[in-house]
């Protein structure tokens, strides 16, 4: 066992959405060393960077954490699969590449709880410092950022999808970014070239060659080192054995809604009774770190399709595997260069609601099993209609499920924790049947596959449904909730762990609420706001 200590000014445990962001930015300038920890290898593997690769990655080990959650009661017991990106980038390295930033209402719903400076209006500059849209600049996006953000071409399928939402009362919307959230329309991607555009493409690419920036890969933080309630450094395993690293100013952790809080908790920071029973030394009780874990819920309806216009056959057929692999290699086109959730819907579960509280994503595929063990689609043309619950009441928790840092943490997602949960996602698979009825899309439909008749059509059946296959939608938010009341919430509004000198987490979990939309792009805005604020500090 090695055990080795070096200097930084700056630590960043996790390469991922956000501490890609937060490590290229505080070394932008070349005034300060930053040293980034990655547990995963880099991002190396040829199925991250196709955009029809993430069903590869999905079930990858190598660069996929594979979580599962503990049994969930008011799913009849199920334990959940949990993917979570284990490379450069981390989940933006393997995910579907959907940019949304969620509702405007969101960020204001931040301020309203206390959380100064994370407004709609504060926050839009990073999301625009962030991005290089390739559509243009306008009030709501930037060019030359370091995010590649495109438009996907077009597809009967999608098209339809807009005109049925369209003929069920939903208007299109141009920008799910922009004005008006609430609509149907073109999903942007971060893609460019018809590649992968993640945090680590965006950021650490060019990034690397910077003397004052050490990228360290297969180097797991295990622990971050605390004396007389100040952060110091960071204990990880590498391949060499135990290291340490010395932050001279500040520790970010940026481990994700499961990896965050599991870090501090490591470290002493957590629920004090629990963190007793693990054999952890406490040094400072903390009952929010791993508390308030939320994330969008989802289930999957499926329809067969009798036009060939899904990538179901894809999977099945040898010549079609070949034509495609042609086609991108040499062209950059074809169903390689997509990542087949090209256009959405967001609408309301309750005409009440002031904003959108459900998703529906097309998937111009289905799966006869998505699991992680393999993603296997259906040997005939069909497509999915994904309904998520952006709103959810449910909270849940990250703990330690051992003492051992290497161990995987012990998820809790308290889905389905109130009627409203229930009443929404039941609003939602309705609003689906409904889409799918419409004239728009009744050329591509040729009957139900899922629910189907196993479930019936009636409230009851749809309940069952949501019940026996509903899981997550891989949006984990609000374990190191944000906030200015130290007893309730685990970071200060400029993210600093309440209570430690020269400790932040910038990632999802500090989110209040999760934001109505895939999470990515917020998070990589909170690595951009977080890297801004530590500059501003160390300059005063």
């Amino acid at each position: 066992m090695s055990e080795t200590a070096d200097s930084f000014d700056y630590i960043v445990a996790g390469a991922g959405s956000a501490g890609a962001a937060v490590a290229a930015r505080l070394s932008e300038d070349g005034r300060h060393r930053v040293l980034l920890l990655e547990a995963g290898p880099p991002d190396r593997n040829p199925w991250i960077h196709i955009p029809l690769g993430y069903p590869k990655t999905f079930v990858d080990p190598k660069v996929n954490w594979k979580f599962e959650s503990t049994p969930q009661p008011a799913l009849g017991g199920r334990q959940l699969y949990v993917p979570r990106g284990k490379t450069l980038g981390g989940t933006s390295s393997i995910n579907g590449m959907v940019y949304m930033r969620g509702h405007a209402r969101d960020y204001d719903g931040w301020r309203q709880r206390g959380c100064t400076g994370w407004d709609y209006d504060s926050v839009l500059p990073f999301f625009r410092k962030a991005e290089n849209r390739e559509r243009g600049a306008d009030q709501f996006h930037g060019t030359g950022g370091p995010l590649n953000v495109a438009d996907p071409p077009r597809s009967p399928l999608a098209d339809a999808l807009i005109a049925a939402a369209g003929e069920a009362g939903i208007p299109p919307t141009a920008d799910f970014n922009g004005a008006q959230q609430e609509g149907a329309g073109y999903y942007q991607t971060t893609t460019g070239a018809s590649r992968r555009w993640s945090s680590a493409r965006a950021y650490l690419k060019p990034a690397a060659g910077r003397a004052n920036l050490e990228i360290r890969t297969l180097c797991q933080a295990t622990r971050v080192v605390i004396e007389d309630g100040r952060a110091t450094g960071v204990e990880y395993a590498s391949p060499r054995g135990r290291e340490v690293a010395l932050a001279v100013r500040e520790v970010v952790v940026c481990g994700g809604a499961y990896g965050s809080p599991q870090l501090l908790q490591l470290s002493g920071l957590g629920p004090a009774a629990h963190l007793q029973a693990m054999g952890i030394p406490v040094l400072r009780d903390m009952p929010a770190v791993g508390s308030h874990l939320h994330d969008h819920f989802c289930t999957y309806l499926m329809w067969r399709c009798p036009q060939p216009v899904t990538m179901n056959m894809l999977d099945r057929s040898w010549a079609l595997k070949i034509w495609a692999a042609l086609r991108y290699g040499l062209a950059r086109r074809g169903p390689m260069a997509v990542n087949g959730i090209r256009a959405g819907v967001f609408s309301r579960s309750d005409a009440r609601l002031e904003r959108p509280d459900l998703q529906i994503n097309l998937m111009e595929w289905s799966t006869l099993e998505r699991s992680r063990d393999q993603v296997k689609g259906h040997p005939f043309h069909a497509f999915t209609l994904g309904l998520v619950h952006l709103a959810p009441d449910g909270r849940g928790t990250v703990r330690l499920a051992s003492p051992d840092p290497l161990a995987p943490p012990a998820i809790s997602f308290n889905f389905l924790a109130t009627e409203y949960d229930m009443q929404a996602m039941l609003a939602g698979g309705r609003l689906a049947r409904r889409l799918a009825e419409q004239p728009a899309l009744r050329p591509f439909v040729s009957g139900e596959i899922v629910p189907g008749g196993e479930y019936g059509n009636d409230d009851a059946g749809l309940m069952r449904f949501i019940r026996d296959t509903g899981t997550t939608n891989h949006h984990p938010a609000g374990s190191c909730a944000m906030g200015p009341e130290a007893g309730r919430t685990v970071v200060d509004p400029r993210l600093r762990v309440h209570g430690v000198a020269g400790l932040r987490v910038a990632d999802a979990s500090i989110m209040p609420a999760v934001v109505a939309g895939n999470t990515n792009a917020p998070s990589i805005m909170i690595g951009e706001k977080c890297a801004a604020m530590m500059l501003e500090d160390a300059a005063a």
